[in-house]
């Protein structure tokens, strides 16, 4: 054999090599994913790749801890306890301001899903966003996406996030009792609960970005939301993990494209249901386009999202976020080739 076949000889080893690897068996197998809220639609297709058992085809041994809002699951990972996150892509720009370097690898949803809402025992009094001054304010979790985008939508009439009282209420039966119960005076919140006060009676919406075009109105361009997001450090030091997990959302994402409500609902657990299915349907046409049908990030839409961000947020400067250290296409791309 002379020397340029053994040369192309070992060029398709290595390339063989890598192919192998790429598709190789998880790093670690028992992977720790903290979620804020995971009974809302938001987070469906971590329920759906849960529920189905597609996590457990790729390998994985997956251990869900659900905390109140998004902010909180962050913390989780931030301080160690849990290793990825299943929570709003703008987190990871958020925390490159604060020197953290995490990472989005695949897509949930393309819109927040999220609405705004205020008591109609104050409807006599309010006529703009700009009555909302003094207000207490229902969200998830403080410092939750449901907390970022209202900051977002308040700042457009002049109001700091100081000119509000945000009090947390979690995703569930908790936040529509304290609207119900006066607690609060207005809230952000996502699905099923914002339906929820709408059908009782509760509630006027007076923002809305469950829709596309909702959500195009308000911002411009569609955003990415809901996505599996982990430290840099984890995603290089786990790629097979990582690839498997991607392999399992995607998977949820292509099912829950073609699902009926009716279809999705033999799947969740009942609890999810809050002792109402018509509810559930509902709320789950009124956001179904809101689900990433694919698991892929756009840039433009991660561009949109820096762009927003920046308007409540003083100390977030776009000229200098590293956007495409927020997010990777990489994995999504090969989940794609098993499951085309």
């Amino acid at each position: 054999m002379n020397s340029m076949n053994r040369c192309l000889l070992a060029l398709l080893m290595c390339s063989l090599s890598g192919i192998t690897f790429a598709q190789g068996q998880p790093e670690k197998k028992d992977v720790h994913i903290s979620v804020g809220g995971k009974a809302g639609l938001y987070y469906l297709p971590l329920t759906i790749a849960e529920q189905k058992g597609y996590f457990k085809d790729e390998g994985l041994n997956v251990k869900i801890s659900d905390f109140a809002g998004g902010s909180q699951s962050l913390q989780a990972v931030v301080g160690g306890s849990a290793d990825v996150v299943s929570g709003a892509f703008e987190h990871t720009i958020n925390m490159q301001v604060k020197k953290q370097s995490l990472m989005a690898f695949v897509q949930m949803g393309h819109l927040p899903q999220i609405s705004v809402g205020i008591s109609k025992k104050l409807l006599s009094t309010y006529k703009t966003p700009k009555d909302l001054k003094g207000l207490k304010i229902g969200v998830s979790a403080p410092g939750s996406s449901t907390n970022i985008l209202f900051n977002v939508f308040i700042a457009k009439y002049g109001l700091k996030p100081s000119d509000v009282s945000i009090i947390g209420v979690g995703t569930g039966a908790g936040g529509v009792a304290a609207m119900k119960n006066g607690q609060i005076d207005a809230i952000s919140n996502i699905e099923p609960i914002m339906t929820k006060l709408e059908i009782d009676g509760d509630i006027k919406i007076i923002a809305d970005w469950r829709t596309k075009k909702d959500t195009i109105a308000s911002f411009g361009a569609e955003i990415p939301a809901a996505s599996l997001y982990a430290p840099v450090s984890y995603i290089k030091e786990n790629p097979n993990t990582i690839q498997a997990l991607t392999n399992a959302i995607v998977r949820a994402d292509k099912w829950i494209a073609q699902a009926s409500a009716a279809e999705v609902e033999k799947v969740i657990p009942a609890s999810y249901l809050m002792g109402d299915n018509s509810l559930y349907t509902r709320a789950f046409e009124k956001v179904k386009e809101a689900f990433s049908t694919d698991g892929m990030i756009s840039e433009k839409g991660a561009k949109a999202m820096l762009d927003i961000l920046a308007t409540s947020n003083p100390d977030l400067k776009p000229s200098e976020i590293r956007l495409n250290e927020t997010f990777t296409n990489d994995y999504v791309k090969k989940a794609h080739a098993k499951y085309h």
